[in-house]
């Protein structure tokens, strides 16, 4: 079914998400290429040669299967879906004796291969990447034509759920839970002109407690630069240092103004190495666990404990998919969910563009993060065990583990550890960041314990949340419950303060209301149905007065209401999938979450 946002309606197809993709390094000199691209989907592989001809225009960044890319064709298994544009770089951008150009693309679902030249009858290979969800970035420089031509072409394979790659909650026949699998090119294609030697990531880490920043140059090129950062809070230089570029600086700042969901406060970093200039922000704030006033473990927030109250985020569109259809759009569903009252979203099984997290870093909403998951076949008898038997426990370590959990492929086990290593990398700047969530409700789940360890080793300043749900390992900083089809209750362990770990309820609720008008399809989903707005809103207020702020007082953490807004055939959404409705009444969702903050010791 066909469902357009208020943005999809008023998207120019020449002029599709048009603002800079990458905020936490910026830089004056670039091209956006979404729009309109030839493509073709064909059988065969990505090593095949380039289409004789096209089957028409997609809008690019979304995918076939999106609405709003004017394709609405899905790829499937054995298909290969290709790219093609052709642009004139302005003189601006064209490179001078030692500069280069670079081509990045935000992400491609699943495995793309890149092609570039100064025309369609001479193009090279200039890059290949696996995995649908982490950027792709190629140099073009000797690509581009004196004149400034340059054609790229993309090629994508995607097996959605034929094998064992990184896929989340995309699956080839959708339902309940299950939505429309998407493929291609999902996130914003551009063209930036750097020096030969460029800062090529920027790793910005507040220490709080000591009032300094700590910054880490990495630059890609041939011979090292000087290096100095600036970091301004507002209109005034608030700390200056040299940088020795691959090594953390540490810069004092003379100005401390914690950023906290209640003032989001972000500085400006400017990074000059050599010839090179980029910008970004961070926000000076820490995250921790320790114990609360009534000496319960708790998650902390700049050294006090914090109840973080959170909903559930999936990232789907109607009319995009994966794709958020404007800017705007992703700014609204953070800002309704604060004006609701919630400080935290979790966003599910999904990486979102970069400029969604800039827009939780300057809104003021933390962020859980989950790994996306893979691996076999979704196994319901094994997965979804702790559900109605909440003893039950499966390790998931060693070859009986890997196979229970749909995990034996050495080599799905292999890429999955290496895109969570690249994943931390790519988002550990964001300010607003504060779990990391690498497994969810056993999907794909294998050697959680340790892998863990290695996140925590990788990125020490957050907490991990090792088993989001189900199939607790006993590692990790949280004790994390998925409660749908019972009454919460703490746990007994946790009453007896024999649970080092925090208490986090990390999903719940997923009542369900239709909203005649604004519903996906003919089929519904969602753990408890509601007759009407009013018994949802009196169903909403019980739970959380009689059930979870009693559990707070006895040490729940943290929460994550199921979810933002309907998805598919999913009405438990506070929002209707068309983001035209909020379900409840502000004010009652307030005074749900104002009744777990009163809870709080």
């Amino acid at each position: 079914m066909t469902m357009l946002t208020r943005w999809g309606r008023a998207l120019d197809p020449d002029a599709t998400l048009p603002e800079h993709p990458r905020p936490q390094l910026f830089r004056e000199r670039w091209l956006n290429l979404n729009g309109r691209w030839s493509y073709a989907i064909v059988a065969g592989r990505l090593d095949d040669p380039t289409p004789a001809t096209w089957d028409g225009e997609i809008v690019v960044p979304f995918s076939p299967e999106a609405p709003l890319s004017g394709v609405g064709r899905a790829l499937r298994p054995g298909e290969t879906i290709w790219y093609h544009r052709t642009v004139s770089l302005p003189a601006p951008l064209r490179a001078a004796a030692g500069e280069r150009v670079l081509l990045h693309l935000g992400a491609v679902d699943q495995v793309c291969r890149v092609l570039a030249g100064p025309d369609t009858d001479r193009l090279d290979e200039v890059g290949r990447h696996e995995g649908g969800y982490l950027p792709v970035r190629c140099e073009v420089t000797d690509a581009v034509a004196p004149d400034g031509s340059l054609t790229v072409v993309v090629a994508v394979e995607d097996e959605t759920d034929a094998g064992p790659r990184s896929r989340g909650k995309q699956r080839t026949r959708r339902g309940g839970i299950w939505y429309t699998p998407q493929s291609g090119i999902w996130q914003t294609v551009w063209l930036e002109t750097v020096p030969e030697t460029y800062v090529e990531r920027l790793v910005l880490t507040p220490d709080l407690a000591a009032g300094e920043l700590e910054v880490t140059v990495h630059l890609d090129g041939p011979a090292p630069v000087p290096a100095e950062v600036e970091v301004r809070a507002g209109e005034r230089v608030t700390g200056r240092a040299e940088v020795v570029t691959g090594t953390p600086t540490r810069v004092a700042l003379d100005e401390i103004r914690p950023w906290h969901p209640d003032d989001p406060f972000l500085y400006e970093v400017t990074v000059r190495a050599g010839a090179d200039r980029v910008t970004g922000q961070v926000g000076m704030r820490s995250f921790g666990v320790g114990p609360g006033a009534d000496g319960r473990p708790r998650l902390l927030l700049n050294g006090e404990p914090f109840l973080q109250v959170g909903v559930l985020d999936q990232g789907y569109w109607p009319d995009g998919l994966y794709t958020p259809p404007a800017d705007a759009a992703m700014v609204h569903d953070i800002a309704e969910m604060k004006r609701l009252g919630f400080t935290m979203l979790r966003k599910h099984i999904k990486v979102e563009p970069l400029r969604w997290y800039h827009h939780c870093d300057r809104l003021g909403m933390l962020v859980w993060q989950d790994a996306v998951n893979g691996g076999a076949a979704y196994r319901p008898g094994v997965v979804t065990a702790p559900a109605v038997a909440p003893f039950v426990r499966l390790r998931d370590t060693g070859a009986r583990g890997h196979r229970r959990f749909g995990r034996a492929d050495s080599a799905g086990r292999a890429a999955y550890e290496r895109e969570l290593r690249e994943l931390v990398e790519h988002l550990r700047s964001a300010t607003s960041l504060a779990v990391w969530v690498p497994f969810n409700e056993g999907w794909g789940q294998f050697d959680a314990a340790r892998i863990a360890g290695e996140v925590a080793a990788l990125d020490p300043t957050r907490p991990v949340d090792h088993a989001s749900g189900w199939h607790d390992q006993g590692a990790g900083d949280l004790r994390s419950l998925h409660v749908y089809f019972r009454p919460f209750r703490v746990p007994r362990a946790v009453r007896r303060r024999r649970e080092p770990r925090v208490l986090a309820l990390t999903e719940y609720g997923g009542y369900a209301l239709a909203v005649p008008g604004h519903t996906w399809g003919e089929k519904s989903f969602g753990y408890r149905r509601m007759r009407d707005a009013g018994a949802l809103a009196e169903a909403f207020l019980r739970l959380h007065r009689r059930r979870l702020a009693p559990a707070v007082r006895q040490g729940l953490a943290a929460t994550v209401y199921t979810q933002l807004s309907d998805v598919e055939d999913e009405i438990n959404g506070l929002l209707t999938y068309d983001r035209e409705v909020t379900k409840l009444p502000a004010e009652v969702v307030r005074a749900a979450v104002a009744a777990l903050a009163d809870a709080a010791p």
